[in-house]
């Protein structure tokens, strides 16, 4: 598995990473098979969040890797707080009480990296850094992010954080591609050229922040899939005409059009298939032409200027 920097930290980290949203859908042996495939395919990363099944997925995760000390050393762990029922919750308290029932939960005494989970219009960014700089100094956390957060919410906690920001969890994909689409109609009197996230991408790129896009395969926000879906017909003739060419499914071809990005973007997988998680990891090996990527671009309907 290709490996990136992590932002500005000496992590190593997969280009893919293992989303475990959804883990508490399989059975014990389906999630056993699932962690122990991705480890097999050197994706070792694996990024979780405090309100996934209410907690339950880190604890089926914990119990299908058999978290241990040895076993702990081979994995990346990421995990994100802050979402609370009807309202988000970025307090010194919150955090702190939420990695501690993260590290219960999944049995282990660190983090790899925490995010924020989307921006707390109530955050006060001194209690942020409090939290953050006692988590540093237990070790409970070696590296912070953020997620859905734009470049003045970002420079907000840096204003008071003095740990680096090392990601930032975005969502992006072929049809949901505005933090592109929109750096291509700068100065421009169409839909397209609405700035909607204060130029986010060109934002990390600068800031050494690693973009992690979340649902790379779907369409507006959870409404499916565009792969293989009767609304999206030029789009998949392209996706399959390139994935054709080199001999890998289509998933494989939407999750490189991603990682064709000299961005250096790590997606996030969600799918707890087995054999489609393997093609989302194939992508690694895949670096689409320059000419490939603007055909999927265009063929999702987006209109270059």
């Amino acid at each position: 598995m290709r490996t990136i920097k992590l932002g500005p930290t000496p992590l190593e980290v997969p280009v893919v990473a293992v989303g475990c949203m959804r883990i508490n859908s399989l059975d014990k042996a389906a999630a056993e098979r699932f962690v122990k495939t991705s480890l097999e395919e050197g994706a070792n990363f694996f990024d979780h969040a405090d309100i996934y099944g209410g907690g339950n997925c880190e604890e089926i995760f914990a119990d299908a890797v058999q978290m241990n000390a040895t076993v702990r050393e081979k994995l990346i762990l990421q995990s994100k707080c802050g979402i609370r029922k009807g309202m988000f919750d970025f307090s010194k308290e919150h955090i702190l009480a939420s990695v501690d029932g993260i590290l219960k939960r999944l049995r282990t005494d660190y983090l790899d990296i925490l995010l924020l989970h989307r921006p707390d219009t109530l955050v006060e960014p001194e209690e942020v850094a409090e939290a953050f700089d006692a988590l540093a100094a237990s070790g409970k956390v070696r590296h912070f992010g953020v997620s859905n957060q734009n470049p003045m919410q970002i420079q907000l906690l840096k204003k008071h954080v003095k740990q680096p920001i090392v990601a930032n969890q975005l969502q992006l994909s072929i049809t949901n591609a505005t933090m592109i689409s929109s750096g291509f109609n700068v100065n421009m009197e169409n839909e397209a050229a609405v700035n909607r996230d204060g130029y986010i991408l060109d934002y990390c790129r600068l800031n050494d922040i690693t973009i992690q896009p979340w649902s790379p395969f779907q369409y507006g926000f959870f409404q499916g899939v565009f792969l293989d879906n009767d609304k999206f017909p030029e789009l998949n003739r392209k996706i399959d005409e390139i994935a054709a060419k080199y001999e890998v499914s289509n998933t494989t071809i939407a999750m490189a059009w991603l990682l064709r990005h000299p961005a250096n973007m790590q997606p996030v997988t969600g799918t707890m298939n087995v054999e489609r998680l393997k093609d989302c990891l194939k992508a690694g090996d895949i670096r689409l032409t320059r000419e490939e990527w603007y055909e999927i671009f265009r063929a999702a309907g987006n209109v270059l200027p």
